[in-house]
């Protein structure tokens, strides 16, 4: 041991020299073949721990601060720790700390502030005390102020105790001192890595390099660019990128070591112990530009002078005050940069010939500083190990984190045979939020260093590994002890305000524990973590969800997964039926569940759907809950003004509506709600119809109203006469069932007729001679046409067509791209939808935005500007303000292409598409089209393409002589089978006016096929109306396969009988 610095009370361990200090490194002859632990100096007192666990002091004790009433000139043994194994030590000004290989903390010396927390009465203590508050609780690092002390837990928490006068418990400014170890519980959650205290300040640095301080910050020593006083933790933000890993703190200054090996002082700095070349004091960390050439590993800091240790040279620096020799120069000036301590120094791994008759050469293995002294425990080159290394903490004083090591230890243990300690390793990991939170990090590039709002620096495929490694069938034991921990400790404690974002990992990483989604869980933990989860403030929920929206899609849909679980869970309970005592709590478990679905809903839109928005839905509930009677609930619900975006706690008495999270509501369920609505809306307007009714018998002055909507029209005009009857149609008509009287003809209209006239006004209005829709080649598509004479009432005709079709459950054949269901729906079209448009030049512009060079000008040559055919002329058209005037370029590309999206979409035809949208929505408005995504109405309007051949045959029905088992039934469903999907297609269209199926599926396409009394060599013939073939009876296969395709091929796609 090398010791240098005052030694007027004996504090350097020298023994009885005259010096009163010592101005450059001197060997201790008291530490030959002796190894040191540890070493904490007080102002006047220092601590030595060897190897062993034993425990030295030296200097003064007048206030009892070395434990024992020996010589106080060289180190002697505190006897009253024998027993004991010490690990680490730290000193005040007059107290000391020893923390033992079990946790627990033991204190001695000057008491007048309550720094010992041991409740005594006594100025001050001679002799070591167990710090009985604590014994509960393991303890791995120690640290003292000048009248304070700090304490870190294996769990994550830190307590502090002693003076208060500046704020330095981070407790409040209530009390001016404690006696007793407190919980800073506005720390709670974070994963810490150390703790430091200066004179009255105090630190805690966290595993991703976050610093918190508080406490005395008259020279800006808490670096948070003022000198004010913190009586609470205060987030050290500039320093939050810098990967800080180590921090030491004088009097009134602070030193921090980045994982760079890099140093950053601030504070007081007016004996130049900030190592900037001045004696200014830094209210800012700032780097110390004279090590940046190094690579620092160590860092101490004493009263007023600063250490730093550099292996690649083997030399110790120092700067600041001198004055009694503390900087080891050999003298006693003060130093305003980093100055090589005396000494022959040797680098570990070093190569220079060392002559053996000179002097003796050292070699570092760990610096220590405190008060005005400094010591550096050293090796000879020959017997060297590797230096310490600041920058790797030991494993044996950090807080438990979940990781592979861990999980090996428990795992070796035979199930059931669980000693005490490992059970409560298991329960102190699980119950800590802080211990989960720095479990997991994302290690490789030091990714978790960069933890803020937008990245949570947590390895997810590290957290799944893990927790399926953990959680497994063979070990039992430690899955209910994982379980018990979360639902008894941890989700009973969390809190809706978070201290810091490295508090919100867990909220990640927990769901991939296999318990999560263990069904027997769901109550007891997952639930109750979700429940969290919707009570965070704003704040922290919204980190949460920008760190889900960069989440992998497996991974996001994993939580999805666990809380539709949750749901089917708790509705099939419901269906077995819940006690009335219980439904209180089960609507509030739904709601949770439900809720915490709705977050993750919106940030998948929010971030452009990580996955399908199918991956939503919860096809089990239609079987689980009566959709229609949620609906009208809903309905109710929305009329009495229930606004379920309240907390959980005022939703407990609202019965669910899961209509109120429409996003888990497949396609068929939203079509049952559609129906749900027709009905409802029709029922009303059919109540109103009788009411009418009833009271016209009375007042004959009102006509009396029939409860449907009768369309009478001619074939030969069917568009004007559709348009004349639905002109003079209320808006309230619109909700009635639709009936069809073609003049002339006396069917009854079964559903047929109106099918025939949906197909028959449909294939009138998109006919070119109307002009009103354009029809693109490449994708077979059609849009509104900018150049049509036609007057708008066509295209609210045809608007309300679509809604009429919508309301009366027909599908119609309309080539519109999924732009038009888009802007039915209030979303915007994107370059996608004009890909689909048009394809050529979608393609187009997604080259221009690729295009990686920057000569975009020169290159595309465009400008805002639009080339549209007007009757064989071109004219152009600009698409912004002087759009001729500005050229496209790698700036302004996206806007280029937003525009021409907006223009072909919005601009070009918004009066046009306007009247349709006003037609549709007289028909169709209402609350559930709102809950249908865009390609879901489109199924709505024009049906699907999963088919499902089998299902078709399953569910058709045979007339006259035919029934399921007839040959000639059995050849056609052998032939329709053999059949290519083409044909397939042509088949149905031949069969129901459309080539796709209803938005229900083909279980919804009722097919009837009926004899006749023709013989082979006719054809089958469909009557479109009714889905009805009629099939003559044919005995051979290949008959039947040659007149089924002659009769396809021969439709026109209409053939109306």
């Amino acid at each position: 041991m090398l010791c240098w610095g005052n030694a007027s009370f004996g504090q350097l361990g020298l023994g009885g020299i005259d010096e009163e200090i010592v101005l450059e490194p001197r060997k201790s002859d008291f530490f030959v073949n002796k190894k040191v632990r540890d070493v904490g100096c007080g102002l006047r007192h220092t601590v030595f721990v060897l190897d062993d666990g034993t425990v030295y002091t030296c200097g003064c004790n007048d206030l009892g601060q070395l434990g024992h009433e020996k010589s106080r000139k060289k180190p002697e043994q505190v006897v009253a720790l024998d027993a004991q194994n010490i690990v680490a030590v730290s000193c005040g000004e007059a107290h000391t700390l020893a923390l033992n290989d079990k946790g627990q903390v033991y204190a001695w010396g000057l008491d007048s502030d309550g720094q010992l927390g041991l409740l005594g009465s006594e100025e001050c203590i001679r002799v070591p005390r167990n710090i009985k508050s604590l014994s509960d609780i393991q303890i791995v690092q120690v640290a003292c102020g000048y009248y304070h002390s700090l304490a870190l837990s294996k769990a994550s928490e830190v307590f502090c105790w002693g003076q208060n006068k500046y704020g330095q418990l981070g407790l409040g400014i209530e009390c001016k001192k404690q006696a007793s170890p407190q919980l800073i519980k506005s720390l709670l959650g974070i994963p810490f890595m150390q703790v430091a205290a200066g004179g009255a300040h105090s630190f805690v640095l966290t595993l991703s390099g976050a610093i918190f301080g508080w406490g005395r910050n008259k020279f800006g020593q808490l670096g948070l660019n003022d000198e004010n006083d913190r009586y609470v933790p205060n987030l050290l933000k500039s320093l939050r990128s810098q990967k800080i890993v180590y921090i030491c703190c004088g009097e009134d200054h602070t030193a921090a070591l980045t994982k760079e090996g890099g140093v950053f002082t601030f504070g007081a700095g007016g004996y130049g112990q900030l190592g900037h070349n001045s004696t200014s004091h830094e209210i800012n960390p700032r780097k110390v530009f004279e090590l940046m050439g190094s690579i620092v590993t160590q860092i101490a800091c004493g009263r007023q002078h600063t250490s730093a240790f550099v292996p690649s040279s083997g030399r110790i620096y120092s700067f600041g005050l001198g004055g009694n020799g503390q900087l080891g120069t050999g003298s006693t000036s003060n130093r305003k940069s980093p100055f090589t301590v005396k000494g022959n120094w040797f680098p570990y791994n070093g190569q220079c010939s060392l002559d053996s008759d000179s002097e003796e050469y050292f070699c570092v293995k760990r610096i220590f500083s405190g008060g005005d002294q400094s010591f550096s425990h050293y090796s000879s080159p020959q017997t060297c190990g590797p230096p310490d290394d600041f920058r790797c903490p030991d494993p044996s004083k950090q807080i438990w984190t979940v990781n592979e090591a861990l999980i090996q230890k428990w795992l070796s243990y035979p199930s059931g045979r669980f000693p005490v300690e490992i059970a409560n390793e298991i329960d102190g990991t699980f119950s800590s939020s802080g211990c989960l939170n720095g479990s997991f990090l994302a290690v490789s590039n030091d990714d978790h260093y960069r933890t803020g709002t937008r990245f949570p620096g947590v390895d997810m495929n590290a957290a799944r590994l893990l927790f399926h490694k953990l959680i497994q069938p063979d070990h039992p034991q430690i899955s209910q002890q994982v379980a018990a921990s979360l639902e008894k400790n941890l989700i009973p404690k969390l809190t809706s305000s978070l201290p810091d974002v490295e508090a919100l990992r867990f909220y990640l990483t927990l769901p991939e524990c296999p318990l999560m989604s263990d069904s027997n869980n769901f109550t007891t933990i997952a639930i109750p973590f979700g429940t969290a989860l919707v009570n965070l403030e704003k704040a922290p929920l919204k980190v949460l969800e920008n760190w889900w929206s960069i989440l992998e899609p497996p991974l996001f849909f994993k939580i999805v997964e666990l809380f539709k679980e949750v749901v089917v869970h708790l509705l099939k309970l419901y269906k077995i039926g819940i006690p009335p005592s219980e439904r209180r709590i089960f609507n509030s478990f739904l709601h949770t569940a439900l809720k915490v679905l709705e977050i993750l809903h919106r940030v998948n839109e929010k971030a452009g759907q990580i996955i399908q928005y199918d991956k939503f839905y919860i096809h089990e509930v239609q079987e689980l809950i009566d959709i229609r009677n949620d609906y009208i609930n809903w309905v109710q619900q929305q009329a009495y003004g229930m606004d379920v975006s309240h907390g959980l706690t005022e939703l407990a008495d609202i019965p669910v509506t899961i209509c109120t999270y429409p996003f888990v509501f497949d396609a068929q369920a939203k079509t049952t709600l559609l129906q749900t609505d027709a009905v409802l809306q029709m029922q009303m307007a059919i109540d109103q119809a009788h009411r009418q009714n009833v009271s016209s018998l009375f007042l004959p002055v009102i006509e009396s109203v029939n409860p449907c909507l009768i369309l009478v029209v001619r074939r030969e005009n069917i568009v004007g006469d559709a348009m004349e009857v639905l002109r003079k149609t209320k808006n309230i008509d619109y909700k009635k069932p639709l009936k069809v009287i073609f003049v002339g003809e006396d069917a009854v209209d079964a559903g047929g007729v109106r099918k025939e006239f949906f197909l028959l006004i449909m294939r009138e209005l998109l006919d070119p001679k109307y002009g009103m829709f354009r029809y693109y080649e490449d994708s077979r598509l059609i849009w509104f046409s900018d150049k049509t004479f036609e007057d708008s009432d066509l295209f609210h005709l045809i608007g309300v067509i679509c809604g009429l079709a919508i309301y009366n459950f027909t599908i119609v054949d309309l080539h519109f791209p999924l732009a038009l269901y888009k802007k039915l729906l209030k979303k915007k079209p994107s370059l996608d939808d004009l890909k689909e448009l048009m394809p050529d030049v979608g393609r187009s512009m997604q080259q221009l935005l690729d295009y990686p060079e920057d000569d975009i000008e020169e290159t595309f040559c465009l400008n805002f500007t639009i080339t549209v055919e007007n009757f064989g002329a071109t004219e152009v058209k600009e698409l912004v303000l002087n759009g001729a005037d500005t050229a496209v370029n790698k700036q302004n590309r996206q806007e280029f292409v937003d525009a021409y999206v907006d223009y072909i979409f919005n601009k070009s035809v918004a009066s046009l598409f306007d009247a349709f949208h006003a037609g549709f929505h007289k028909v169709c408005g209402g609350k559930v089209l709102l809950l249908f995504q865009p390609n879901e109405l489109q199924s709505m309007v024009i049906g699907n393409t999963n088919y499902d051949w089998k299902e078709l045959e399953k569910n058709t029905e045979y007339k006259g002589e035919y029934w399921a088992e007839h040959p000639t039934i059995k050849i056609f469903w052998e032939v329709f089978h053999e059949l290519p999907l083409e044909k397939k297609k042509q088949f149905l269209l031949f069969l129901t006016g459309s080539d796709r199926i209803p938005i229900l599926g083909m279980k919804s396409l009722k097919l009837v096929i009926q004899s006749t009394g023709g013989g082979e060599e006719y054809l089958p013939v469909s009557h479109t109306c009714f889905n009805l073939l009629d099939l003559p009876k044919y005995s051979e296969k290949e008959t039947l396969r040659r007149k089924l395709i002659q009769a396809i091929d021969h439709n026109e796609g209409f053939s109306l009988i």
